[in-house]
């Protein structure tokens, strides 16, 4: 308030101007501007950038981030539909209203099927009664058993038993899906677009790389290892676990240590050497950084060391990139964050096809052209995600994601867990496969016994037996969906 005095409002109250207290562990309430104070923002649902981000003075805000550490007053400048996230959710909207719907299989053959059918036994009664000069009640009856041998159950069965009972296998995966008609359209995507941040990529950073400045590397080691030990930032703890067994027994002289939030962390000896280590910040009165290097160690503002942090990927990555390869799947990272850990990334997995840097609005436009092409997945988690899970041919969210990403895709892998997506396509081919032979069974069953009834041989009671026999041959085919061994899957 004008007055100093801090109130609490509630979240829709909030108008642009408002002056906002935000703490750490807050979520940034809307888009704005720090006004005074600092802090280590964690924007990687948003907009992919990997490591935190450090704000101050002036800096923008985006409505949405989390704040890791530090707290700030900043002004509102956006709320509702003209803030990031809105714009986004106005993307997403757009993407799910352009989405092109897939007509069944089932929905395709039935509506031929059923006006042949009757058609059939028109024709069955006209040919029986004038031409054949068979009695009106025997032709009416050959023309009852066309119409109750083709009754079309076994078609319309095969593919809501199938589904139902993929669906249900697919739960007890860990997968769940929104809708049957997901199953059928996912068994045949050609290309998976992945997101790295989080998806392809832990979150949890570790050392890609270190340029030493001087011979004494146990030492410089040493120093960061003891400076960042008062320090609570997360970059920070993550160099602490790194290097705890890479200093190989270096003792250092007592040092005076004062953290500088949102800077980094400096130390002087008793012979007046000023050691930091910390961001690119740390160069502010010392000229800029000397390279793109997540954290910097100095002495006396000499450069002592660089060090690259990467996001770790994840354990199972690697085998999911395979096995989507070996099966004629494309895979393609498209993400927000730089272009060197993007390519780093991709290297590591042996994808070809990456772009990095990318907008919310340019995913969306790469996911556009993709599905136009062939049918696409997508594979995200964050809230920048969001309009191109929707756009997707099949959007697949990780349950630890945005509730955006969430409600914006079709699959969720339940437990964050990427290698599921294998498992997911898998037994979605082989429910499409149980679909297309009970459609088989059904068609020829019907092909067979139609002319048979037409011709006066087949009583519609035992037509009516052998209709029922169909509809158990689709049921049971099915039900073995539930225990059929599945590569990568297993009998459950």
């Amino acid at each position: 308030m004008p007055s100093g005095t801090v109130i609490s409002v509630d979240q829709e109250d909030i108008e642009t101007g408002f002056i906002l207290q935000v703490n750490e562990g807050d979520q940034v309430p809307a888009d704005g501007k720090i006004l005074v104070g600092l802090g280590t923002i964690d924007e990687s649902l948003l907009t992919g950038e990997s490591l935190p981000v450090e704000k101050q003075e002036g800096d923008p805000l985006i409505g949405g981030a989390l704040v890791l550490s530090g707290n700030f007053k900043m002004e509102v400048t956006a709320i509702g539909g003209q803030s990031l996230l809105g714009q986004m959710i106005e993307l997403v909207k757009t993407a799910q209203q352009d989405k092109p719907s897939i007509q069944r299989l089932a929905d395709q053959i039935s509506a031929i099927f059923v006006p042949a059918v009757l058609a059939i036994a028109v024709i069955a009664f006209i040919v029986n009664y004038f031409g054949f000069d068979v009695s009106f009640q025997k032709a009416l009856m050959n023309s009852i058993a066309v119409l109750v041998i083709s009754c079309p159950c076994a078609m319309g069965l095969a593919t809501p038993t199938a589904i139902m009972v993929g669906v249900g296998r697919l739960a007890r995966n860990g997968i769940l899906v929104k809708g049957g008609q997901t199953v059928e359209v996912f068994s045949q995507v050609r290309r998976i677009v992945f997101d790295k941040t989080g998806t392809l990529t832990t979150g949890q950073f570790n050392i890609q790389d270190i340029a030493y400045h001087t011979p004494e590397h146990n030492r410089v080691n040493a120093l960061v290892y003891f400076l960042e030990k008062h320090s609570s930032h997360p970059i920070a703890q993550s160099l602490v676990v790194a290097l705890e067994h890479r200093q190989n027994g270096v003792e250092l002289e007592p040092l005076t240590v004062v953290e500088d939030k949102g800077i980094g962390v400096s130390a002087q000896d008793q012979q007046g050497n000023l050691y930091k280590v910390g961001s690119r910040r740390i160069f502010s009165q010392a000229g800029e950084a000397p390279s793109p290097a997540s954290v910097f160690l100095t002495c006396n503002n000499h450069l002592l060391a660089e060090f690259y942090l990467e996001d770790e990927v994840k354990e199972e990555a690697p085998a999911v990139i395979r096995a989507l390869q070996s099966q004629g799947i494309e895979p393609v990272i498209i993400s927000g964050d730089h272009r060197d850990k993007t390519a780093r990334v991709a290297t590591l997995l042996g994808i070809k096809e990456y772009h990095a840097e990318q907008l919310p609005s340019e995913k969306l436009r790469f996911i556009e052209r993709y599905a136009a092409q062939a049918p696409t997945a997508m594979v995200g988690d964050g809230i920048n995600d969001a309009p191109a899970l929707a756009k997707a041919t099949i959007g697949v969210s990780l349950s630890n994601a945005s509730h955006t990403a969430i409600q914006s895709a079709q699959i969720i892998l339940l437990n964050g867990r990427i290698d599921f997506l294998i498992k997911a396509l898998e037994i979605c081919k082989h429910t499409v496969l149980t679909i297309r032979q009970s459609l088989g069974w059904a068609f020829a069953y019907n092909i067979v016994a139609i002319p048979i009834a037409a011709a006066g041989f087949l009583n519609p009671m035992w037509g009516a037996l052998f209709m029922a026999f169909s509809d158990v041959v689709v049921i049971g085919n099915a039900i073995r969906l539930r225990h059929k061994w599945i590569k990568g899957v297993g009998r459950r």
